[in-house]
């Protein structure tokens, strides 16, 4: 059969991307190495990471939280098995829905190894190892990233780990090491140290969440210590050695100086992820690609006709929402519309307790690059809602262009940062301003309110601090 789409991978890029081309009249399919769709989002990252963070917010809560609110209960116990299972349940309803998408939308599925023969030509490797191929006029890669391996430390997915073995770990930690300061490792540490784990954080650089603004960076790391994580910043592991049950782990400063141990039960590798483009065929097909990731221009064109690619595999920040709007893109494109992504509205989130999220640039980046600017912030500890609730930790910042006053950027650290960063980027993606903010109606009494007042305090004016 000929198709007029092939799409290598159903992450959120490709299965998005299958969809939209679909609802434009494209007979698309799509193909997928799991025996279910989703890709690495749905199946061992996001998904259910967030059941996971979510169950364990609620252990933490019911232990330390409730008794202020006058909700006397006895000191809860944990039961891994069930809270595994609703993470197995929520990652089971999700990656069904997209298979009952792809039933809705008439997309065919192989299951198998894609490789890119020729232009036009898709070869897919079932389990058995038999081939078959598929004709197409366009195909899109999108097969997602791996994640990065530390030289020298061989990952077993039992006691050292990488993302998807901290999801399935047996029982809870004593001691855990993460490797990895970034958003993953802070994550699913946050994770494990609910549930009971010592939580050690060995990262190269000398700052937590690199990329992030660096000063929520520094409040969050002091949040976290209080929570109990212990960090070693400018640090390098060099070694893990096995040994009786334990873990021993060799750090050192990265600047050069004395080394260390650490003795863990676990420990996490979360040092970043990389491109997945293995056995895809690229290199013979004359495919550019520039440190791992495969070369596309402003319609996500390869060098080769009729090749594109999305997601994580090209420029761009890893994110599944920026992939899925990649997807769309071509999709429209590959229909003859103006398929478009504002890779400056980008947000993203942290997970942990408190939560992160941006949208935008940060003050580091503005500096950098000489743009003046005004910053307004509003700590949650004058928000209402916030005392309310017992969440007034954290604090919202907007950073507007000092001449035109356009919102340049908008950081939240606080409960719920996920949900209310949207109306920062909407705003920005209309090239609004602080003043339109700062003029927008907020309800009272709501944790969107400091959002509100972080605008008004660009020009000095907060009321309530």
């Amino acid at each position: 059969m000929t198709y007029d789409l092939v799409v290598i991978g159903a992450g959120p890029g490709g299965y998005v991307c299958a969809i939209r081309a679909a609802q434009l009249g494209m007979k698309v399919a799509v193909v997928e190495m799991r025996k279910t769709l989703g890709g690495t989002c749905l199946n061992i990252g996001c998904i259910p990471s967030k059941a996971l963070l979510y169950a364990s917010e609620m252990f933490e809560e019911a232990a330390h939280g409730l008794g202020a609110l006058g909700v006397v209960v006895a000191p809860p116990k944990l039961d891994l098995a069930a809270m595994m299972k609703h993470k197995d349940d929520t990652v089971a309803a999700n990656v069904n829905g997209v298979a009952f998408l792809f039933k809705k939308n008439k997309i065919d599925w192989a299951v198998g190894e894609g490789r890119i023969a020729a232009p036009g030509k898709v070869v897919v490797k079932g389990e058995d190892g038999a081939e078959q191929t598929l004709e197409t006029k366009a195909i899109v890669i999108a097969t997602g990233s791996d994640f990065a391996r530390l030289p020298g430390v061989e990952i077993d997915e039992r006691t050292i780990v990488s993302s998807t073995g901290a999801l399935t770990l047996p029982k809870a930690p004593k001691r855990l090491i993460v490797v990895g300061a970034g958003v993953i490792g802070l994550e699913l540490g946050s994770v494990w140290r609910r549930l009971g784990a010592e939580v050690a954080v060995v990262e190269f650089l000398d700052r937590i969440l690199p990329g992030m603004d660096s000063e929520v960076a520094r409040q969050f790391q002091r949040m976290l210590e209080k929570q109990g994580f212990a960090f070693h910043l400018c640090h390098k592991v060099t070694r893990v050695a096995k040994a009786a049950g334990v873990l021993t782990t060799a750090i050192e400063p990265v600047a050069g100086g004395e080394a260390k141990t650490i003795e863990a039960d676990v420990v996490l590798v979360a040092i970043g992820r990389r491109p997945f483009t293995e056995n895809l065929g690229l290199e013979a097909l004359g495919v550019a690609t520039d440190r791992g990731q495969v070369v596309v221009d402003a319609h996500f064109a390869t060098n080769v006709p009729g090749v594109y690619a999305i997601g994580d595999v090209i420029r761009g920040p890893m994110l599944a929402h920026k992939a899925e709007d990649e997807g769309v893109a071509v999709a429209e494109i590959l229909a003859g519309q103006a398929g478009h992504v504002n890779y400056d509205v980008i947000p993203s989130v942290v997970y942990t307790t408190p939560e992160i999220a941006a949208v935008g640039k940060t003050e580091d980046e503005l500096k950098t690059e000489g743009v003046a600017y005004k910053a307004g912030k509003f700590p949650f500890t004058a928000n209402a809602r916030a005392r309310a609730m017992r969440h007034t930790e954290g604090f919202v910042k907007i950073l507007a262009d000092a001449a035109t006053d356009r919102v340049l950027g908008a950081h939240i650290v606080g409960f719920g940062a996920g949900e209310m960063i949207h109306e920062a980027a909407v705003l920005m993606e209309f090239g609004g301003s602080s003043e339109d903010l700062a003029r927008t109606c907020h309800a009272h009494p709501t944790m969107s309110e400091a959002v509100k007042e972080a605008a008004m305090a660009v020009e000095k004016r907060a009321i309530h601090i």
